[in-house]
C-alpha cells in the first residue's frame, strides 16, 4: 500500500505539496476574514519556486525535491562557516587551525598570547618538533633582528628584519589592505615585498620598505608590446622607498602556471600601478621573456642590480626540477655572478588563487626547497655571498625558527599578516566578497577595513611574533635567530623515537660539489652533472 501511494505521490514532493496547501489555507482566511495575507505571499511565492524547480533543467536535486533542495545548497554554502564556529577543534583545521589564528589575532590586537594549563598539542605524535632550551640561557638586549643582504657587487646593501611581509599584489589585496600593511611596516622598519603587481599609489602613501617584486608581466617596467623596459624599470627602482629587486621566477601557490587578470577588473588604479590599459585583460606568461637560459638570467639580474643603483638584487623561486636549480648554480660558477638573495617559496604558500591541482600537486614543500637551495650553496661554497629568504605557512615565531634552523636567513609571511589585518580565513578571496575587505576591491566591503587600527595590528604582530622569537633564542642559549641550527630542533620520528633535523635532513660539506657528486644525496648524483648552465633541460 506504502509503495503504491509513493508510486502515486513520491514523499520528495511533500515540501512542495504543504507550500501549496498553506497557500490555499492563506487565501480562504485572507478572503473570508481579512487576515493572513504576509503567510499567503510567502507560502504563494515558495510554491512557484517550487514549480520553476519542477520545470529547470540544471539542477536534477532541485527537480526531484522541489523547494526543501534550496536548503541542501544554504547548508553546502555555510558548511566551511559550520565547522569553522561550531565542530573544528583548535587544532585540527586547514589551511591554518583555530589555534593559529588565535596566536595572530591575539599578538595583533595587543592582548595576551599566553595560554593555561598545559599544551593541546599531542606531544606524542609522529612529526611534532620542538626547541631544545640551554641551561645556560641568555638574556638580549633587544628583539630588533636583522640580517644585511647585498653581495660583493652591491653598493647599497639592505639591512632587513629577520620577518617581512610576503609578496601579496594590489589587485589581489584592497587600496585599504595595502595602506594598513605598508603602515605597519613602516613604523616597525620591516619590509613590505609588492607582489607582481609593482607599486601602486597606496604602497607609496606611508613610505614603508618596499621589496619591488617583478613577474613574467613586468609590470610598473614594462613597455607597451609587454617586454621588460629599462626606463621605466629604472624610474622606479631609484625610489627610495624602493629597497630591494625580486625577480618572480615561480611562486609556492601556482609554480609553472601563468594567470590573466580579467579586463573588468583592470581598474583605473591597477592599470596604473601595472602600466597597462584600463580594461584590457592583463596576462601574466608563464614564463619570462627577458631571458630563457640560467646566464641569461644572471645577467638579467645584475643588469637590474646596475640599473637601481647597486640595491641588492634576486630572485623568488618554488623548486621544481632540481636540474634546472643546479643548472643556475652552474651558472654562477661560470660568469661570476651571483644574485643578493634567493626568496624560496614553499607549495604551502597560498595567497594567490590557483587551480586545485597546482594548489595540491606541484612544487616542493618549503623544507625539501630550502635545504636544497641551501646545501647547493654550501657544496660550491657560495652561501656566505647569497642570502636566502623563506615563505610558506610561517605564523609563529617557531615557524621563523625552524626556518632558520634549516637553511634560512630570514622570513616572509603572507597569510599571517592577513590575518593581523582581520581576515578570518573564510576562503573568498578569488571571488571578491572577502568578508572583512582584506581581498576585495569592491569599495564598500573595503571600507570595513580601517586603516590605520590595522596598521597598528600589523605592526604589533610583527612585534610580539619577533618578541617571541626572542625569548626562544634565549631559552636556546644563543645570541641571534641565526644561531639556530639543524642541531636545536628535534622532531619526532616515531612513538617511541625523536631524532634532531640535523640528523633527518640531507647535508652537503662546503665545497663538496666543487669536487664532483660522488658520494652526495642522490638529488646530486643523479642530476648535478647532467645540469648545464648555458640552459634549463637537460644535457
Amino acid at each position: 500500500m506504502l509503495e503504491r501511494l509513493n508510486a502515486i505521490y513520491p514523499v520528495r514532493y511533500t515540501a512542495l505539496a504543504l507550500c501549496v496547501l498553506c497557500a490555499l489555507l492563506s487565501l480562504f482566511t485572507l478572503v473570508a476574514f481579512g487576515v493572513g495575507g504576509l503567510v499567503f505571499v510567502l507560502s504563494a511565492g515558495l510554491s512557484a519556486l517550487g514549480f520553476w524547480d519542477l520545470r529547470q533543467t540544471k539542477s536534477s536535486v532541485l527537480r526531484n525535491y522541489p523547494v526543501i533542495g534550496h536548503f541542501r545548497f544554504m547548508l553546502e554554502k555555510i558548511r566551511p562557516e559550520i565547522r569553522q564556529y561550531f565542530l573544528e577543534s583548535d587544532t585540527e583545521a586547514t589551511p591554518f587551525s583555530r589555534s593559529q589564528r588565535s596566536l595572530a589575532y591575539a599578538r595583533a590586537k595587543g592582548e595576551t598570547d599566553k595560554r593555561p594549563f598545559g599544551t593541546q598539542r599531542d606531544l606524542r605524535a609522529v612529526g611534532h618538533e620542538w626547541l631544545n632550551h640551554s641551561l645556560a640561557p641568555t638574556a638580549l638586549d633587544s628583539h630588533d633582528f636583522r640580517v644585511t643582504i647585498g653581495g660583493p657587487t652591491c653598493t647599497q646593501p639592505y639591512a632587513a628584519s629577520v620577518f617581512n611581509i610576503s609578496a601579496m599584489s594590489f589587485g589581489a589585496l584592497s587600496a585599504n589592505a595595502i595602506q594598513a600593511l605598508n603602515a605597519g611596516a613602516q613604523r616597525g622598519g620591516f619590509a613590505h615585498d609588492t607582489g607582481e603587481g609593482s607599486i601602486s599609489a597606496w604602497h607609496r602613501l606611508n613610505g614603508g620598505d618596499l621589496i619591488w617584486e617583478i613577474g613574467s608581466g613586468y609590470f610598473g617596467c614594462r613597455g607597451d608590446d609587454g617586454l621588460f623596459n629599462e626606463d621605466k624599470f629604472k624610474a622606479n627602482a631609484l625610489d627610495a622607498q624602493v629597497r630591494m629587486i625580486e625577480i618572480k621566477l615561480s611562486q609556492g601557490a601556482k609554480p609553472g602556471h601563468g594567470g590573466v587578470l580579467p579586463g573588468a577588473k583592470v581598474t583605473p588604479e591597477i592599470a596604473a600601478a601595472r602600466g597597462v590599459p584600463v580594461g584590457v585583460d592583463c596576462v601574466s606568461p608563464a614564463a619570462h621573456s627577458a631571458f630563457s637560459t640560467p646566464m641569461e638570467l644572471l645577467q638579467f639580474v645584475a643588469r637590474l642590480r646596475e640599473l637601481s643603483g647597486g640595491k641588492p638584487t634576486g630572485f623568488k623561486l618554488c623548486i621544481g626540477h632540481p636540474w634546472e636549480w643546479f643548472a643556475i648554480v652552474k651558472a654562477m660558477l661560470e660568469t661570476g655572478i651571483t644574485p643578493d638573495f634567493i626568496v624560496v617559496d614553499g607549495a604551502e604558500g597560498g595567497t594567490g588563487a590557483a587551480p586545485l591541482e597546482f594548489t595540491d600537486h606541484v612544487g616542493a614543500p618549503l623544507q625539501e626547497g630550502l635545504r636544497l637551495v641551501h646545501n647547493t650553496l654550501v657544496g660550491v661554497n657560495l652561501r656566505d655571498r647569497i642570502k636566502i629568504g623563506a615563505s610558506g605557512k610561517v605564523v609563529s615565531a617557531f615557524d621563523i625558527a625552524r626556518c632558520l634552523a634549516i637553511g634560512a636567513d630570514w622570513c616572509n609571511s603572507a597569510r599571517g599578516f592577513m590575518f593581523a589585518l582581520g581576515c578570518i580565513q573564510a576562503q573568498t578571496c578569488h571571488t571578491g566578497q572577502c568578508p572583512t575587505g582584506v581581498s576585495t576591491q569592491d569599495p564598500v566591503r573595503q571600507q570595513a577595513l580601517v586603516v590605520p587600527d590595522k596598521a597598528t595590528r600589523v605592526f604589533n604582530f610583527h612585534q610580539q611574533t619577533l618578541k617571541a622569537l626572542q625569548e626562544l633564542v634565549q631559552a636556546g642559549g644563543l645570541q641571534h635567530p641565526g644561531d639556530i641550527t639543524a642541531q636545536h630542533i628535534v622532531r619526532r620520528v616515531n612513538e617511541n623515537e625523536v631524532r634532531l633535523l640535523a640528523n633527518l635532513l640531507p647535508t652537503t660539506q662546503p665545497g663538496a660539489l666543487l669536487r664532483g657528486s660522488e658520494g652526495q644525496h642522490a638529488v646530486f648524483t643523479t642530476y648535478w652533472e647532467q645540469a648545464r648552465a648555458d640552459r634549463f633541460g637537460l644535457t
